[in-house]
């Protein structure tokens, strides 16, 4: 079937030069969902050996096509330079060579952990003879909708292949040309495994109403993941006729306790706000207890200036932060602590309690990823169970809040809602539980 010149059938679809009709654009979108779910039953029977192959061959041609793979990539990043995006959005675009290895070495991860599909837990034998246990299995389809990072497409679809499901994905325009090469790397890599290529399908056409369409098809998606801007997930959650699995936006604090060690947490707070601008897990706001603030904030003060770190500070924070040379330096305003910034900007608070820093992370903050820094175990242990976010850390920079740091092989996304998944979502929070018994004839009296 054509529309346009534009061929609708089969898993390596052309780029779309022309827009679809309406009436086109339902038809290619049905197609897409139908072969998702024929994909997904078969997935859902696939042998573990099948899909590690296909996860051991895509890692395999990501290090082979580097070269096509920096072509295609400079087409999206020339195109964003031209449109005047902002450099962290630019940055996001990129598909250097140490990504693609991180890619790579994901998709050898997870050919190496444990298949969850199949396990079954909890088996409990009951008083009338019946064995009652849980047994996990694939979610089915799901839809992922994502904004620039074009390693998100490889993330996706290796936890899909591990996890048994089927999976449309739908990147953003601006990475478009990256996101078809590595797409027909996935495809390729599933049919050496004998696996359906269908399994992970790329929407091809940048018409924003496929979105529409993709998140109102409950008969052939189980689940959409969006993962971008606030304003992107905002609408997938308010439109969606499917769950949505999301966060909003990642608004990270760094809280520096009254007992600390100061060379360690000049250290980690550096690191989580200037190690990576762009990313979600980035520290955005710094709170300081009294007791530290003399100490503490000159200092890094010091080296947020040397990075070009615009810092916007309440008034006792301000007044710390005053005799630092050629500092970037704002009265902030109520709005900077509820900002996710991405960019060099840190909103900097003077607290007198654990008790203050707690009530205004969990007021401020967007329940990402929230980090103590301390050498009190009693306020540790108060921060890891008061703190109502997704990762709590202590010690630690905001920017391990990831699937691959935290031995997932990869990530789908990180979640701030507490149902199904919360934190980064890998293979486990691509599946679901049901109930299995196992009896030897026996019947409900």
């Amino acid at each position: 079937m054509r529309a346009r010149g534009f061929l609708l059938g089969g898993p390596r679809r052309r780029v779309m030069v022309q827009n679809l009709t309406m009436t086109d654009l339902v038809a290619y979108m049905n197609g897409v969902g139908e072969a998702a779910r024929r994909a997904a039953t078969l997935m859902a029977a696939a042998p573990t050996s099948a899909k590690n192959q296909a996860l051991l061959a895509l890692a395999r041609r990501l290090r082979d096509s580097g070269p096509a793979l920096a072509a295609a990539n400079e087409r999206d990043l020339a195109a964003a330079r031209e449109a005047g995006l902002d450099a962290p959005l630019v940055d996001r675009l990129r598909l250097d060579a140490k990504t693609l290895d991180t890619v790579a070495l994901g998709c050898e991860q997870i050919a190496a952990m444990p298949d969850p599909i199949g396990e079954i837990t909890g088996v409990k034998r009951r008083p009338t003879g019946i064995s009652v246990g849980q047994m996990r299995v694939p979610l089915g389809v799901f839809g992922m909708i994502y904004e620039s990072r074009p390693n998100v497409t490889i993330e996706a679809a290796s936890l899909a292949i591990k996890s048994g499901n089927a999976c449309i994905l739908r990147g953003g325009s601006e990475a478009l040309h990256s996101n078809l090469a590595l797409a027909a790397l996935v495809a390729q890599s599933l049919e050496e495994a004998g696996l359906p290529a269908e399994a992970v399908q790329l929407i091809n056409t940048t018409d924003r109403a496929a979105v529409g369409l993709l998140i109102a098809m409950p008969a052939f998606v189980d689940v959409i993941i969006p993962r971008g801007g606030k304003g992107l997930i905002e609408r997938i959650s308010r439109d969606a006729r499917v769950p949505v699995i999301k966060h909003l936006d990642g608004n990270c604090h760094c809280y520096v306790d009254a007992q600390v060690d100061l060379e360690q947490a000049l250290v980690v707070v550096d690191n989580a706000k200037t190690q990576k601008y762009s990313p979600c897990n980035a520290t955005e706001s710094l709170l300081v207890h009294v007791d530290q603030a003399a100490a503490f904030l000159p200092r890094i003060g010091r080296i947020f200036a040397a990075k070009g770190v615009e810092m916007r500070a309440c008034t006792r924070a301000f007044a710390a932060l005053l005799e630092v040379p050629d500092a970037k330096l704002a009265l902030a305003t109520e709005a900077d602590w509820d900002t996710e910034y991405l960019a060099p900007i840190i909103s900097i608070k003077v607290v007198d309690s654990l008790d203050e820093a707690i009530a205004h992370i969990n007021h401020h903050g967007s329940h990402h990823t929230d980090a103590i820094l301390t050498t009190l175990h009693v306020n540790a242990m108060r921060f890891l169970r008061e703190v109502d976010s997704a990762s709590v850390m202590v010690n630690a920079s905001t920017r391990f809040a990831d699937g691959f740091e935290y031995g997932l092989g990869a990530e789908i996304g990180i979640s701030t809602d507490k149902f199904h998944a919360r934190g980064p979502v890998g293979l486990e929070g691509l599946t679901s539980m049901k109930w299995v018994v196992l009896g030897q004839g026996e019947i409900r009296q």
